[in-house]
């Protein structure tokens, strides 16, 4: 790897800050790790066994081209994974062994990208090697066409792992704020465990008795339940062209996690130039995953359509549109039909990604007309969705949730 001469002694490595127990030997180390062995002319500069292998790892992928050494095409130099699946398997197995997991993720999705390595992913014996992602998710659900079924079973595994994962993350915080967003209004006779007891003491405080020292409480207050009934409608309306995979993914977990409380009936649709509607797979966001089709075209005006016509209830419906908004159908066509949706009484919500990664390239011109119309469209975090979706089952104002969310962000960052 070509670089910079290293640094004279003395100078931190980048990251660091100065830690002057570390010795000038050790710096020289990191930098002969971090620029390579063309960027470090020192001749007498001597790596640990352990570093020699760290070395040959991170030189495998990136003392290559990108476009080489990964497809068997093109010659590449000394470095390199080739286009031996059992060769990628051992990398794999260096990388685990020697980096953390934050920084195993960024090498697999480099070596996919630089290298080419997207044919040998579909090898169930490579499959079994990568440490599970939600890029790597995204990978394997746009090469489902091209698997062949010995790779199918291994490929689902790895998917089910990342899903599961995801679920943990966000299940109890979804459900918390749902339930919280849809409690029932209060109520003077509640049942025993839907009793409020700061409100009830608070409403009862004139009726103090001094000599028992309690309160005799003449009205309860509470909140009723309506659990059993629907309390609200959500349709997922999610683009799948090649720029959302993140989001896809994201978006099918959500949809189960919603689809499985009682007080919602949740919909959820997958759209590019056309509308595939995977609410009956929505109980098992993997299977609703290799339900999809990532990559293509985008027709967003038809997608909302279609769930235009899946609103029964506009003022107890919540729609949510995710999508960076490059419509190639008809977008004035679009921009009424979310007008007309909200004119009705439906909450309409723009999400430019659901992703950890932040909003992709997006059509400004586009989310600029939806805020004129009061729909703001901004990208979300799958941590913060919970609380958005909260505020949204309320009816409450997105706009402002959006702009304290910003905000708290703002001060995260300047920390």
């Amino acid at each position: 790897m070509n670089g910079p001469t290293p640094p004279p002694p003395g100078t931190p490595v980048p990251g660091s800050q100065t830690d002057v127990s570390v010795g000038d030997d050790v710096r020289l180390r990191r930098w002969r790790l971090l620029l390579g062995e063309a960027g470090t002319p020192d001749a007498s500069l001597r790596l640990t066994d352990e570093q020699r292998a760290m070395d040959a790892a991170l030189a495998a992928l990136y003392d290559v081209p990108p476009g080489e050494g990964g497809g068997g095409s093109g010659a590449g130099r000394s470095a390199g994974l080739g286009g031996s699946a059992p060769r990628v398997a051992r990398w794999l197995g260096d990388i685990r062994t020697y980096f953390p997991s934050s920084v195993v993720e960024v090498m697999q999705r480099d070596a996919v990208d630089r290298l080419g390595l997207r044919r040998l992913l579909l090898e169930p014996e490579l499959l079994a090697a990568v440490q599970p992602d939600v890029g790597l998710v995204s990978t394997l659900v746009s090469l489902q066409r091209q698997m062949p079924e010995t790779t199918r079973a291994t490929a689902r595994h790895v998917v089910a792992q990342v899903v599961a994962e995801i679920e943990r993350r966000i299940a109890t915080a979804t459900r918390s704020a749902v339930t919280g967003a849809l409690r029932g209004e209060r109520t003077h006779r509640p049942r025993p465990r839907d009793i409020d007891w700061h409100a009830t003491i608070r409403a009862n405080l004139r009726h103090w008795l001094p000599e028992h020292r309690t309160i005799v409480p003449h009205r309860l207050v509470g909140r009723s339940r309506s659990t059993s009934t629907v309390a609200r409608d959500v349709v997922l309306a999610v683009d799948q062209s090649g720029s959302m995979a993140e989001s896809v993914v994201y978006s099918a977990v959500f949809g189960a996690v919603l689809a499985s409380m009682r007080a919602l009936r949740t919909s959820l649709v997958v759209f590019d130039t056309s509308v595939v509607d995977l609410t009956d797979r929505i109980s098992d966001p993997v299977d609703l995953l290799f339900g999809t089709q990532l990559g293509g075209g985008t027709d967003i005006n038809r997608a909302v359509t279609y769930c235009q016509g899946l609103v029964t209830r506009p003022a107890d419906t919540l729609f949510v549109l995710i999508s960076d908004l490059y419509e190639g159908g008809a977008r004035e066509g679009l921009l009424r039909r979310v007008a007309s949706m909200q004119a009705s009484g439906v909450q309409v919500v723009v999400l430019l990604a659901l992703s950890d990664s932040g909003a992709p390239a997006y059509d400004r011109e586009t989310a600029a007309d939806l805020a004129a119309l009061g729909v703001p469209a901004f990208a979300c975090t799958p941590d913060a969705f919970p609380d958005l979706l909260a505020v949204a089952l309320a009816r409450g104002d997105v706009g402002a949730w959006v702009d304290r969310h910003r905000a708290v962000v703002a001060v995260g960052t300047a920390r």
